[in-house]
């Protein structure tokens, strides 16, 4: 089925923005760790040069918020002004795990501090970029809840609180959603959250079913279907982006499911895809995807078939993000990088390019062009 095209590039490259307080409340910014806060111009290269044109990138609001009320977008300028000049087409985060010092969901300041970072933004943005704005407010968000509310990963570093944690996420981004639109109206709101299937492992069918609906409270609440009382309305569920890796299939509550998966115990990404589409029928990409070590083509390989298959069988799909642009640290561990990139990391920070991932993008860039389905 053939849609209109919302990006300029079918795969795009994100780049790891995490800013938040880990697990030893020390703050964490990989775009300073990995150097692309120095480096854009040659990261966006890199990416041009493999036919990559959209991307996502973050602010990282705990940087930009160094005083309550106070910004300072003068880094995000810098990546901002390149990314347009080299014709890179850019989504940005507004929260990408990380708060101001002192802040959390659950804080009765927090909604009102993510408003007025929205309209700061957006007024930023009207001053310095004649691009259409596409903004994810909130990455992640049902990750998040859990990260934070249930596995102490981040603030307020809890358990058994992520649905209150979800709750007022929620309620900040439909409220941040809302300065957005007065202040852009045009903006285009992505949503990003997790794609994921519980497989049974001893549960009740009724207990197995609920535990997969979680993964769709947030997009739910920001669309007005649960808790109407946050004011979410369906028009805000523009843009729809999914994260999926290998380890988002588990039964229980950790037990991945192996990948390559031959005993044909997973369920087809295209079905997963097919799934959300008919609960939402709004155009949806993969927002984040990506792997490890010697793995990294063969998962592309198998994510761009079922991406294919998916569109083929009529789902309005855009694209395929490929997370993360330059390898990453570890959150909790600085010195151990994930091998994940389509360019890993030597020791100074060098991009050493990943050739048969590269390799891979390029065959998979030649099929999309070859038969559209966007």
């Amino acid at each position: 089925m053939m849609h209109e095209p919302l990006f300029k590039s079918y795969f795009m490259g994100g780049f790891e923005c995490a800013d938040h307080l880990n697990r030893m409340v020390n703050r964490v910014n990989l775009l300073a760790e990995t150097q692309h806060d120095q480096r854009a111009e040659e990261d966006f290269r890199l990416l041009s040069d493999i036919g990559i044109k959209t991307i996502r990138e973050g602010i990282c609001w705990s940087q930009v918020e160094k005083t309550p009320w106070q910004y300072d977008f003068s880094e995000v300028q810098q990546r901002m002004e390149t990314a347009e000049r080299m014709g890179m087409q850019t989504i940005w985060d507004l929260i990408h795990f990380g708060y101001p010092d002192g802040l959390f969901p659950t804080h009765p300041q927090f909604t009102d501090r993510f408003v007025g970072l929205c309209r700061a933004f957006a007024n930023f943005y009207r001053e310095n970029s004649s691009a259409p704005l596409y903004v994810v407010p909130v990455n992640e968000i049902s990750f998040l809840s859990w990260f934070s509310g249930e596995d102490r990963g981040t603030v307020p570093y809890a358990v058994h609180n992520g649905w209150d944690i979800k709750y007022h996420i929620c309620k900040a981004a439909i409220q941040g959603i809302k300065v957005l639109k007065e202040e852009l109206p045009d903006c285009k709101i992505v949503m990003v959250e997790p794609l994921v299937k519980i497989h049974c492992n001893g549960d009740e069918p009724e207990h197995l079913a609920r535990r997969n609906e979680y993964q769709f409270e947030a997009m739910d609440m920001i669309g007005g279907r649960l808790c109407p009382e946050l004011g979410g309305k369906e028009e805000y569920l523009e843009i729809l982006g999914f994260n999926y890796y290998w380890n988002c299939q588990w039964k229980g509550e950790a037990d991945s499911l192996c990948w390559p998966d031959p005993d044909g115990q997973r369920v087809p990404l295209h079905q997963l895809l097919m799934d959300a589409y008919r609960r939402y029928g709004k155009p949806m990409f993969l927002s984040e995807t990506g792997h490890f070590g010697e793995g990294r083509a063969e998962w592309l390989h198998e994510i761009a078939d079922e991406c294919l298959k998916a569109a083929e069988k009529g789902v309005d799909f855009q694209g395929i993000c490929l997370y993360p642009v330059t390898d990453r640290p570890d959150w909790d561990n600085l010195h151990h990088y994930h091998n994940s990139g389509i360019f890993d990391l030597d020791a100074a920070g060098n991009r050493i390019p990943v050739d048969d991932y590269i390799s891979a993008i390029l065959q998979h860039q030649e099929r999309f062009i070859e038969s559209p389905v966007i």
